[in-house]
């Protein structure tokens, strides 16, 4: 796994609003030697862009999403890797940078 691919991920509840469920993720870690990793998970419930900090991900052929996706960057969260699935794809390099910043901020 590396920092801008994308994943099904089986997010565990974790109660209130984190994300649950089966749903599409982006990888934010380098590390790979960890037994968790950093995700930030994607909706595709366009009213979460009215939250500051979201980042709109549309369909391409390099990250094979079916709709336009949002990343919910204030829910990156860790996970162990037995919950990341099958890969998806990759985001742009101006995606993640976009991912970046805002987490650096």
């Amino acid at each position: 796994m590396n920092a801008g691919e994308i994943f099904w991920v089986e997010f565990p509840a974790r109660g209130g609003r984190a994300q649950a469920g089966r749903r599409p993720a982006i990888v934010v870690q380098k590390d790979k030697t960890l037994p968790t990793v950093l995700l930030i998970p994607l909706t595709t419930q366009q009213d979460a862009l009215r939250f500051a900090g979201m980042i709109l991900i549309e369909p391409e052929a390099t990250n094979t999403l079916r709709q336009p996706s949002i990343a919910l960057v204030f829910q990156l969260t860790a996970v162990d890797k037995n919950f990341v699935k099958s890969k998806l794809g990759t985001i742009s390099d101006d995606k993640m940078n976009e991912i970046w910043a805002l987490l650096m901020n």
